[in-house]
C-alpha cells in the first residue's frame, strides 16, 4: 500500500543546516526547494548541496519523502536541476508554475531520458504539478483530465504568486474565505485531482505563525476532501498530520459501514443508526479505514 503524504516540507535546497533537520520535522514528505526559496546567484550551489544530499541518502529519510521543485521551465533553469539530483533517486519532482499537460509531457520526456542515463527504470521520478501561479497556467486544470500522463503523482496550487499575477489587493474576503478566482481554482485543482486518480494537494497557510488559523484551515482541507497540505515551515507539519488524521469516532463509523455491508453480502443499501448507507457510503469508509491503516503502519 502507498503510504499518502499529507504534510509536504518546503525545505531551501541551499541550506546544509535546514536539510540535516529534515528527518526531525515529522514531514510526511519534504519537497526540496530550488525555486523560491534559492536567490538566484546560490542556484548553482543549491542543486550542488541537494545532488549531494540526495546521494549520501538524505540522511535518513524514506525514498519515497523525498522530492524536488526545480525552477520554472521558462526560466531555463529546470535541465539543469533535473540533471543534479535525478542520480540521488529522489520520489519525484515538483514543477512550479506548471503551464498544463504539454508542458509536464516535455519534463518527462526528459526525466525518462535522465532515468536510463543513471540506471534507474524508467517512470521512477513522479510529478506534482503545481497549476495555478499564472492565469495562464490557472486556466489549463481542466485539460490534465484528458492528459495521459503516467507520472503524475498530484496537483497542488498556490495563492501567493496567482495573486501577485492578478494584481489583487485581496485573496480572502471579510469572513476569511477565498475570493471567487481563488475558491475557482482550489476547487478545480481538487476536482481534477480525484478525476485523474492523483493526490490533492491544499495550498500552504503563509503565516506560521497563526497556529489556529492553520489549524482550521487544514481541517477544512481534510474535511474537502483533499490528501495533504503544503508547509513552509516545521511548525505546520504537527497540526497538518493531526487535521488529516482520522478520529477515533469517524473510524469507529467506517467499521461500523464495512462490517454490515460484510454482514448483508450483495445489499445495495442498508440502514444504520437511523441513516441509509449505499455503496459510496461504503467506498469512503474502506478509503479512511485505509488511511488509518497507512498512518499506524
Amino acid at each position: 500500500m502507498t503510504v499518502i503524504p499529507r504534510s509536504w516540507l518546503f525545505i531551501p535546497g541551499d541550506s546544509d543546516r535546514k536539510l540535516a533537520k529534515a528527518q526531525a520535522t515529522g514531514a510526511h514528505a519534504v519537497i526540496i526547494d530550488l525555486e523560491d526559496a534559492v536567490s538566484a546567484d546560490r542556484k548553482e550551489h543549491a542543486r550542488s548541496v541537494t545532488g549531494a544530499w540526495l546521494v549520501d541518502g538524505a540522511h535518513g529519510l524514506a525514498p519515497g519523502q523525498v522530492w524536488v521543485r526545480i525552477n520554472a521551465v521558462d526560466t531555463g533553469l529546470w535541465r539543469a536541476d533535473l540533471a543534479a539530483v535525478i542520480g540521488g533517486r529522489p520520489a519525484g519532482i515538483m514543477v512550479p508554475k506548471a503551464a498544463g499537460p504539454a508542458q509536464i509531457a516535455q519534463i518527462s520526456d526528459v526525466l525518462t531520458e535522465l532515468e536510463t542515463a543513471h540506471g534507474l527504470p524508467p517512470g521512477h521520478t513522479r510529478i506534482i504539478a503545481l497549476v495555478s501561479e499564472t492565469a495562464a497556467a490557472a486556466v489549463t486544470i481542466p485539460a490534465y483530465c484528458g492528459a495521459v500522463l503516467p507520472r503524475l503523482a498530484g496537483l497542488t496550487w498556490g495563492a501567493e504568486d496567482l495573486g501577485a499575477a492578478l494584481g489583487v489587493t485581496r485573496k480572502r474576503d471579510d469572513h476569511g474565505r477565498w475570493t471567487d478566482a481563488f475558491r475557482m481554482v482550489r476547487a478545480q485543482t481538487l476536482l481534477v485531482a480525484h478525476a485523474v486518480g492523483a493526490w490533492a494537494i491544499d495550498t500552504l497557510h503563509a503565516d506560521f505563525g497563526d497556529e489556529a488559523g492553520l489549524a482550521q484551515a487544514a481541517a477544512a482541507a481534510a474535511a474537502d476532501g483533499f490528501s495533504g497540505m503544503l508547509a513552509i515551515h516545521p511548525a505546520q507539519v504537527a497540526v497538518i498530520n493531526r487535521a488529516f488524521a482520522p478520529d477515533a469516532a469517524a473510524l469507529a463509523e467506517a467499521q461500523a459501514i464495512v462490517d454490515a455491508f460484510a454482514a448483508n453480502p450483495g445489499a445495495g443499501v442498508l440502514q444504520i443508526n437511523g441513516r441509509m448507507i449505499d455503496q459510496p457510503h461504503l467506498r469512503q469508509a474502506r478509503a479512511l479505514l485505509g488511511l488509518a491503516a497507512e498512518t499506524t503502519a
